[in-house]
């Protein structure tokens, strides 16, 4: 017997309700309606797909429920179940839904129902001014209507803030006819000066180039745009190129992909600036028309990272097989979501397996390396670091982060030595770096080492980042074990503003007002550190302190405080 499954339910929900007539008695399922509601709110696509489906049985002309079932099948990537509510939508007087425009316009592009396109479109469609634009232009080229076409892209070309678009779209369709000599003009420049691309465009323009019989420029281009590090979605056209091989332009083949380029252009100009959800919107519907975009497809995973839906970013970057070039990239961000999803030890095991298989790559062990850090597996991750270290030979200016966390894992294993020279090491690829000054300093002071030094690591490093505040704390934290207690104070409070509920900021707050002799100040902070979930060792320390004060701690510790100096600074 077949498996009925949630995505199963909701395509029978929305076949009933297409072939169901609705009664004059029927209501909407107001339970049905909130858990779609509620599921919307939290991005959770799959559910409210499925809410969504039984609340249409009950009302199937009701456009705000169908308009909520598209979003999230969209969302989900099942384009064809929105398409199926796009119908239901489309019959139903009002005002029109851009969603369910959305839908039936994917559905034409699929089709390559050019000719419904431009129909829909001169009837006053609207999925967005730039999107009617290039779609329509795209349509054009789908009809053999080059030249309108081209007028049309042109046009796109001439409104403020959209030139950009009409020039990488006129090239893309330029080549994808073979008019690679107009392309070229375009892409470099020499049409209407140059136009910022993405690096898909980079590549386009790398493949227009070969079909010029211009290898060597295409390389040139490749270099001067990406970095020497291997990267198997560079390497691979890089290297047919710089054997000679005549690469095939196929970033856009037909118009279809054309209007599937217009999608992901529109969702990278959206992310960041508009709702992620618009973003994913736009994604989807590119992927849809075109289920090999790799750009596509790698960033509908990153922006469902962004929605907290790791499973589904899980489920996009899975798709991708380890023979392809951007498998690597998908694996890295697979184990990412592996992580958010609680399941840090198949996160780990995918990212060892990589390291495995493409240990040239630095980015692996760098991956592999954080997420051991974040598990608190420091020895683990020492050697990750290392090994992405060893790739890094030179060390340029970016790799201080490399040492730095390397340094921290010798660190949290109690290994001071090296954690001191990688954090001097990552200095000296970034002398002014506030997080890396910070740590060092406060590692020094910490340990009663090279005080003077210390504190002047730390003044640099507020004076580059003045509104951290585990960076005023480290300040503060120097004075007081400097003896400068009056000097201590004021930007020991300016840290407890900045991180108002961090336990060791509190405690040290605590102890700051303690040597300047505020006990009663002194033992509500400490109570309010115990509040914000210290560690076992700091807890226990602070409860000692709550019952007999600071002194005493310190005697038993065998420490004592440091001779009390005068203030210095005007804090």
């Amino acid at each position: 017997m077949r498996q009925i499954t949630s995505r199963t339910l909701t395509a029978l929900l929305l076949a009933a309700a297409i072939s169901t007539p609705l009664r004059a008695d029927d209501k909407i399922d107001s339970g049905a309606y909130l858990a779609a509601r509620i599921a919307e709110s939290e991005n959770d696509f799959r559910a409210a797909a499925t809410w969504y489906g039984k609340a249409i049985i009950a009302d199937s002309s009701n456009p705000q429920l169908l308009d909520g079932a598209i979003l999230a099948e969209i969302g989900i990537g099942d384009i064809a179940l929105a398409i199926d509510a796009a119908k239901l939508r489309q019959g139903i007087e009002g005002e029109a839904s851009q969603l369910a425009e959305m839908a039936l316009l994917a559905d034409e592009a699929q089709r390559e129902d050019y000719a419904a396109i431009l129909t829909a479109a001169d009837a006053g469609r609207d999925v967005g001014q730039l999107t009617n634009a290039l779609v329509a232009a795209w349509a054009k080229v789908g009809e053999g209507k080059m030249s309108e076409a081209v007028e049309a892209f042109d046009a796109v070309t001439k409104q403020k803030g959209f030139e950009a678009f009409g020039y990488y779209h006129k090239a893309l369709a330029l080549a994808s006819v073979g008019d690679f000599e107009g392309a070229d003009e375009i892409l470099s420049g020499r049409a209407a000066g140059p136009i910022y691309v993405m690096r898909r465009g980079v590549f386009a323009h790398a493949q227009i180039l070969s079909q010029l019989e211009r290898n060597a420029e295409a390389v040139t281009l490749l270099d001067r745009s990406f970095s020497s590090d291997p990267d198997p979605i560079v390497d691979a056209i890089r290297k047919r190129l710089a054997a000679g091989e005549p690469v095939p332009f196929d970033t856009v083949t037909t118009a279809r992909d054309g209007i599937a380029e217009v999608f992901f252009s529109i969702s990278t100009a959206l992310n960041g600036e508009a709702d992620p959800v618009y973003t994913l919107l736009h994604l989807r519907i590119a992927s849809y028309l075109r289920p090999n975009h790799t750009d596509a497809l790698l960033l509908t995973a990153d922006v469902l990272e962004e929605l907290d839906q790791h499973q589904l970013a899980a489920d996009a970057y899975a798709v991708f097989p380890t023979s392809d070039p951007a498998f690597v990239t998908a694996e890295i961000g697979r184990a990412g979501a592996l992580r958010s999803l609680g399941r840090s030890d198949a996160a780990i095991e995918a990212l060892q397996a990589l390291s495995r298989s493409n240990g040239d790559i630095r980015r692996v062990h760098f991956a592999l390396g954080d997420l051991l850090r974040s598990e608190d597996r420091f020895d683990e991750a020492e050697v990750a670091y290392t090994a992405a270290i060893d790739l890094a030979n030179p060390a340029k200016a970016e790799d201080w982060v490399l040492f730095f966390y390397r340094g921290i894992c010798h660190e949290q294993s109690k290994d001071w030595a090296p954690a001191e020279a990688d954090f001097r090491r990552a200095l000296e690829l970034n002398p002014t770096q506030p997080q890396v000054l910070n740590y060092l300093g406060y590692g020094l002071v910490d340990r009663g080492e090279k005080l003077d030094e210390a504190l002047g690591m730390i003044e640099k490093a507020v004076a580059g980042d003045p509104d951290q505040g585990y960076i005023i704390d480290s300040l503060a934290w120097a004075y007081f074990k400097l003896g400068r207690y009056g000097d201590a104070l004021k930007p020991m409070e300016k840290a407890s503003l900045l991180e108002p509920v961090d336990p060791i900021v509190t405690d040290h707050l605590g102890d700051v007002y303690w040597m300047n002799d505020r006990k009663l100040e002194a033992r509500f902070q400490w109570r309010r550190a115990l509040s914000f979930e210290p560690t076992e060792t700091d807890k226990a320390r602070i409860l000692r302190k709550l019952e007999v004060g600071l002194d005493v701690v310190m005697a038993e510790e065998g420490t004592a405080p440091a001779p009390v100096k005068a203030a210095e600074n005007d804090n």
